[in-house]
C-alpha cells in the first residue's frame, strides 16, 4: 500500500500543550517514507504546543497553517490528541485522536455521528490495542503523576489558606505558563508545598491510590514517594474484590487518587453518605479517570470537569470534617507536556509506522472494527453520508 500523508493538527482544547507527534517521532516517520505535515502551533498561549514550530521544521516536516486539516484532501490521515471542537459539520477524513464518545459520555451521539455523516473514520487512541488486548500507548503514568501532584498541592493550599480560597490556576505556580517545564521543577515545588502544609498539620498527608498497580496508579505512587509522602495505601483488584464500596479507608485518608479504568457498573468507591463519617480526614479527591458524565461514575460526589485554570470544585459535606475539594481535569498530563508527549508518541510510533498497512495490521483493524460497531449503536441507526 502507498504511504498515506500524515497531517498533525494543532490542538483546539484550552490549556492543552501536548502533541501526538514530537520532532523525534516525526523524523522517524519521515525516514520511513511518510510525508508528515504539521500545523503551526497557535500563537495563543492557552493553546500553544510545547514543541516549537522550528523543532518540527528542523526534523524535516512541512509546516502548514493551523486548522488547515479542514480543507485538506480526504486521503490524508489527521493526527491529533484531544477531541475536536464541538461542531455539527460532517467529517470526511480518517482521524486518530481521543474522541471520548465510545463509553456513552455526555453528547457522545453528536460526536460519533459526524464521522459516518461525512464518510470519515475514527481510530480512537484510547482503544488502540495489541494482540493481547493491551493499549499500545497511553498517558496513564503521567496522568497519575500529575494528578497526585495537584492533590498534594491542594492539600497544602487548604491548610495554608483556611478561609476557603480555591486553589488558583496552574499559571500562578508556573510563571504564567500553565505547565511545568519538567518533572524536576514540579517535584521541587511540591516539596516546598508539603513543608508548608506540614507546618500547619504537624504531619505529611496520607494517601489512598486506587489502581496502584496500573500505569496511572504507578505514576501517582511514584510522585508521592518522590516528594516524601510515603504513607500510601496502594489498592488494586485484590483489595476491592474483597468487598464492595463505599470504602471507609478512603474517607480515613487525606488524599484519594482514583486511577481505576471504568469498564462496567460498580458500587461507588465513595459517596455523600460515606463522607458523613465523623472520622473523615479526606480533604482532596483527584479523579484521574475522570468519568464525570458516565452513568456509572464510581465517585458520585461531583458532576463537573475542572480545568487547569480552575483546578478544583468543592463538595458540600455535612459535619465538622475538613473542607473537601475534587480535581477532575481530563488532560492532566498536559501539566508535563514535553515529557508526557515524548513517552506517548514513542509508544505509539510502531503503530503509526504501520499505517500504510492498516488494512492488514491488527491494531488498526481492531480500531476500525470497533468504530463500525459503535456507529451501529447510534440511536436511529447509521447516519446517511451527507458528502
Amino acid at each position: 500500500m502507498a504511504f498515506p500523508t500524515l497531517h498533525a493538527r494543532a490542538e483546539a482544547k484550552n490549556l492543552e500543550h501536548r502533541s501526538v507527534l514530537t520532532p523525534t517521532t516525526a523524523k522517524k516517520l519521515l525516514d520511513a517514507g511518510y510525508t508528515v505535515l504539521v500545523e503551526r502551533s497557535s500563537t495563543d498561549p492557552h493553546y500553544a504546543r510545547i514543541f516549537q514550530d522550528e523543532e518540527f521544521e528542523q526534523a524535516g516536516c512541512t509546516l502548514v497553517d493551523e486548522g488547515s486539516w479542514k480543507t485538506a484532501p480526504t486521503d490524508r490521515i489527521i493526527l491529533g490528541l484531544k477531541e475536536l471542537p464541538e461542531e455539527d459539520t460532517p467529517l470526511s477524513h480518517t482521524f486518530v485522536h481521543f474522541a471520548h464518545c465510545y463509553k456513552e459520555q455526555g453528547g457522545w451521539q453528536d460526536v460519533l455521528a459526524r464521522f459516518p455523516r461525512g464518510g470519515g473514520t475514527l481510530y480512537d487512541l484510547e482503544f488502540l490495542q495489541d494482540s493481547t488486548g493491551r493499549r499500545v500507548a497511553a498517558f496513564g503514568y503521567h496522568a497519575g503523576f500529575a494528578g497526585a501532584a495537584l492533590a498534594v498541592k491542594t492539600w497544602a493550599w487548604q491548610l495554608t489558606h483556611p478561609k476557603g480560597e480555591p486553589l488558583p490556576g496552574l499559571e500562578t505556580f508556573t510563571d504564567g505558563r500553565g505547565f511545568y517545564n519538567n518533572e524536576s521543577e514540579l517535584v521541587a515545588q511540591l516539596k516546598e508545598d508539603v513543608a508548608a502544609g506540614e507546618k500547619v498539620a504537624g504531619r505529611k498527608p496520607t494517601s489512598l491510590v486506587l489502581g496502584a498497580l496500573g500505569r496511572c496508579g504507578s505514576g501517582a505512587v511514584d510522585l508521592l514517594e518522590k516528594i516524601g509522602c510515603s504513607e500510601i495505601k496502594k489498592w488494586d483488584l485484590a483489595e476491592t474484590s474483597e468487598k464492595a464500596g463505599p470504602y471507609p479507608e478512603i474517607v480515613d485518608s487525606d488524599l484519594f487518587v482514583n486511577c481505576i479504568y471504568l469498564s462496567a457498573k460498580i458500587p461507588p468507591f465513595v459517596n455523600l453518605e460515606s463522607l458523613k463519617s465523623p472520622e473523615r480526614k479526606l480533604s482532596v479527591v483527584c479523579d484521574v479517570s475522570c468519568d464525570t458524565t458516565n452513568l456509572h461514575n464510581p465517585i458520585p460526589i461531583y458532576d463537573i470537569n475542572t480545568t487547569f485554570d480552575k483546578p478544583t470544585v468543592d463538595v458540600p459535606v455535612e459535619g465538622d470534617g475538613p473542607r473537601l475539594s475534587v480535581i477532575s481535569i481530563d488532560h492532566l498530563p498536559s501539566a508535563l507536556p514535553r515529557e508526557s508527549s515524548e513517552a506517548f508518541s514513542s509508544a505509539l510510533l510502531p503503530s503509526l509506522l504501520a499505517l500504510k498497512d492498516r488494512a492488514t495490521t491488527p491494531v488498526w483493524q481492531g480500531a476500525e472494527k470497533l468504530f463500525q460497531e459503535k456507529v451501529h449503536t447510534l440511536p436511529g441507526g447509521v447516519p446517511k453520508n451527507e458528502v
